[in-house]
């Protein structure tokens, strides 16, 4: 795993900005962002070498070495603990009041997202990030701000929450600013779609940025199933009419199913309700549960062992795939899975969340398996981890 966030000794303060891009002098060579929102990172030899000179220009601030002299009247901070929290090309927040930097953009990671809101219309039983009712609408240019310092040729970006639409036009706001500053980036939304259907219009979404495409849950091919999931009566109603309301204004569209108990016990049955009633759905992901969250609290009601999901899996991958819908297994160590499955297996759970077993260390497929996440949490842990060795790998 790697961390979003350290402890740092701060000096001085970073004018009317708490987001800055770390810099090398790489970065500063290629002027794509104005060094006035950039950090130099002063541990990287060469920019130590020439420190005195580069000093006067107008950085944001400095990053120093552990131990190093920090520069006289500007922002300097010094990272205590993860170094890699900090590196060139990220874009990371300054929190004085704690004392401590985050990452909020990770360059080369997998996993990068941005974070529209905490509030959500649903409490969904495994939810990793428990919904408050919070004003949080001060995100929109926070966003707006970190889209600025993205590398213009990052493949892709996660919105999430919360439930994002509940930014109101603030939603479609960061993602035409997605749309002007990260063109070639491709733009997927984690929503649980639920306001399509009711007051909030998708065709605004149309032609909002050339790469956008949803992700939207689906936990049963009944209201009872989906509403109980998602704790929120007449959930299911409204997801199916947000998903047509997707579809009419042109959106792409994936749904993401996570396999808690009840839902894989009716596994090949939502499968069959989404090949007759979705099939314009240009994905269906099926997804292991993360360990974290509202899910610790309801072990007892949502945990299966995946080993134990392998018929239902069987069946529901066998039914879509058949049929030609595209469909994945994510968040699920090949070694859970039975062998026909390994070719819709993905290395999905982002790096900063990723962990391997000791179990795993001599397995020979770990480079092309997700791995677990890596929250330690008890009674998460399949009974059936182990490597598979290099004969098995090839069968």
């Amino acid at each position: 795993m790697l961390a979003l966030e350290a402890r740092a000794i701060l000096s001085g303060t970073m004018d009317g900005f708490r987001l800055a891009k770390v810099a090398s002098l790489r970065e500063f060579a290629c002027g794509d962002f104005p060094v006035e929102r950039m950090l130099l990172d002063l541990r990287d030899p060469l920019a130590a070498a020439h420190r005195a000179t580069l000093e006067l220009l107008p950085w944001a601030g400095f990053i120093v070495a552990p131990g190093d002299e920090m520069p006289a009247d500007r922002f300097a901070l010094s990272i205590l603990g993860e170094a890699a929290v900090a590196q060139p090309g990220d874009v990371v927040e300054i929190q004085p009041e704690r004392g401590k930097i985050a990452t909020r953009y990770r360059r080369g990671s997998n996993g990068n997202v941005l974070f529209a809101t905490e509030r959500c219309n649903s409490f969904c039983l495994m939810c990793s990030q428990p919904p408050r009712p919070i004003q949080d609408d001060w995100r929109v240019a926070q966003l707006c701000e970190l889209v600025d310092l993205i590398d213009g040729d990052e493949p892709s970006l996660a919105i999430s929450g919360g439930e994002p639409t509940l930014l109101g036009g603030g939603l479609e706001q960061v993602i035409r600013h997605c749309a002007a500053r990260l063109p070639r980036t491709h733009v997927h939304v984690l929503s649980n779609g639920r306001r399509f259907g009711d007051d909030f219009p998708a065709a605004p979404f149309r032609d909002c940025h050339p790469s956008l495409s949803w992700g939207i849950p689906l936990y049963g091919d009944v209201a009872s199933l989906h509403d109980y999931v998602v704790q929120s009566r007449g959930a299911f109603a409204q997801t199916l009419r947000g998903l047509y309301a997707l579809q009419a204004a042109g959106q792409r569209v994936e749904l993401r199913i996570v396999l808690v108990k009840p839902v894989v016990e009716r596994l090949p049955q939502i499968a069959r309700f989404i090949y007759r009633n979705l099939p314009f759905v240009e994905h269906v992901a099926l997804m292991g549960t993360e360990p974290v969250g509202l899910a610790l609290a309801n072990h007892d009601a949502l945990w299966i062992d995946p080993v134990d999901a392998a018929p239902q899996l069987e069946s529901a991958v066998g039914m879509l795939a058949t049929r030609g819908l595209n469909v994945s297994l994510y968040n699920l160590p090949l070694c859970l899975l039975p062998r026909p499955l390994w070719p819709f297996a993905r290395r999905s759970i982002s790096d900063w969340k990723q962990d391997y077993l000791d179990a795993c260390r001599d397995c020979a497929v770990r480079a092309d398996c997700s791995g677990v996440f890596g929250w330690n949490a008890k009674g998460w842990r399949s009974r059936a981890i182990s490597p598979i060795d290099a004969e098995l790998s090839h069968a």
